[in-house]
């Protein structure tokens, strides 16, 4: 990594209190310098594989001013190319209004313009009055810009980079920690986008760590401590709570109530995060919750009502015909909560449910980002909702949610501030905002975090 004309190596687990500056926050220049140095040389995770199931399906992809079509060309295959006619550069496939993305099925692609026209696999098959190029325009000149395209975790990802890695390779080691919970099994229960006033790494770092649960959602603390670790892993990062011995896979998502009753605790937290987050949870487990007092005696240990709330959801959702993966505790334990896909997408995983948060840039303004949010689930065969992307406020989201929001904008206009120092990151609990800076610095050549004392 380069800052200032030095190379400044990360420590591998980033052990050390480290601050890092504003300019990758509030910078025009910085944001208009990561579409060549960061957003064209990435894997971007750019929609998921079942929202392409048939030959012609397509959705678009943009960020900036590149737009990516991303197809399934044959019943095994799925190609993505630049969304530019090769003719004048008008756009194949316009954006609706107020929409995420366009998505479709076509037998070809054909430019609105002049009627170039484009198959599946990219080649230009129809140009009006074309022997008046004089025989110039050849098929590589007239077909369309590929883009590099694989899937994994049931997600389509890009990478505008022709000389690009492997998407797997650049996944590691979160891909081997995160197969086990078969992401690509589960499918929304929704998707919202909106247009927030703060930059994508504000937006992304809200989510990154346990540290501001109990200030900004005090709430939760009636049902228990939410102390976490973040752990470093390369380009990406990982976090999850602490737990006590004996209920180790309470570092993961699905935890236990605490306080003197755990199954009475346990019910009050599903319900409070199903009503005012509709996060991270399902209706089977709430339900499973509210039976615990019905099922277990007074005095169950907690890791005895733990493993009976799992086991009890467990078997509910088999008898609608939906199948947890099975992993091993300490599996479990050392996945977490949560995973920091470089750069700009989190994955919060459970074996029944997950929880994802992706943010990009809207356009070159530093303090507005798009930011997406999904909930997914597992569902009996052939009975999952379809659903789209839909355009929601921040004021509109669950209430939980909410307050992350008014701490994202507010941050924003504070790193501005005359009297900001730089950031001074929690190097247990805020670890993975250090990471991202880190690995930032990889790309842009500026802004590594620089260690305190």
């Amino acid at each position: 990594m380069i800052e200032m004309g030095k190379i400044v190596e990360a420590p591998e687990q980033l052990e050390e209190p480290v601050t890092v500056g504003a300019e990758a926050y509030v910078s025009q220049d910085y944001a208009r310098a990561e579409q060549e140095r960061l957003w064209r040389k990435v894997w971007l995770q750019a929609g998921r594989v079942e929202d392409i199931p048939n030959v012609g399906d397509f959705i678009t992809f943009d960020i900036l001013t590149d737009s990516i079509i991303i197809t399934r060309s044959a019943p095994d295959k799925i190609s993505a190319y630049y969304n530019v006619c090769a003719h004048r550069g008008r756009r194949l496939v316009d954006t609706p209004a107020g929409k995420r993305n366009a998505r479709g099925t076509k037998a070809n692609f054909v430019c609105s313009y002049h009627a170039w026209t484009y198959n599946l696999e990219g080649k230009c098959t129809y140009i009006e009055h074309k022997e008046d190029w004089q025989g110039s325009l050849t098929e590589e000149r007239t077909r369309l810009g590929p883009v590099k395209v694989d899937t994994w975790g049931g997600w389509l990802w890009i990478n505008m980079d022709p000389n690009a890695g492997a998407l797997r390779d650049f996944l590691a080691p979160a891909a081997s920690l995160l197969e086990p919970f078969e992401l690509h099994n589960m499918r929304p229960r929704w998707r919202k986008w909106g247009i927030f006033d703060c930059n994508w790494k504000v937006a992304m770092e809200a989510f990154a760590e346990t540290y501001h649960v109990s200030s900004t959602h005090p709430e939760f603390m009636a049902f228990g401590q939410f102390r976490g670790w973040a752990r470093s892993h390369g380009y990406h990062s990982n976090i999850g709570y602490e737990a006590p011995k004996g209920r180790e896979e309470d570092q993961a998502k699905l935890r236990l109530g605490a306080g003197e009753d755990p199954r009475v605790s346990t019910a009050e937290m599903q319900v409070f995060t199903w009503e005012n987050a509709n996060t991270n949870t399902t209706m089977t487990l709430v339900e499973a919750a509210k039976r615990l007092v019905d099922e277990l005696p007074p005095g169950t240990p907690a890791a005895d009502v733990s493993k009976h709330w799992l086991a009890s959801a467990r078997a509910a959702d088999e008898a609608r015909g939906v199948i947890w993966p099975t992993i091993p505790p300490e599996h479990t334990a050392k996945s977490g909560t949560a995973w920091q896909i470089f750069p700009n997408f989190q994955i919060g995983h459970a074996v029944n449910n997950m929880l994802c948060y992706q943010a990009r840039p809207y356009g070159f303004d530093p303090d507005k980002c798009i930011f997406e949010g999904a909930v997914y689930e597992l569902y009996p065969e052939g009975e999952a909702p379809q659903n789209e992307w839909e355009y929601t406020p921040a004021e509109a989201w669950p209430p939980v949610l909410q307050q992350d929001f008014a701490n994202m904008a507010a941050v924003q206009q504070g790193m501005k501030n005359n009297g900001f120092r730089g950031t001074q990151l929690n190097p247990y609990m805020e670890r993975s905002i250090a990471s991202l800076h880190y690995n930032l610095a990889r790309f842009m050549g500026t802004g590594a975090p620089t260690q305190v004392g």
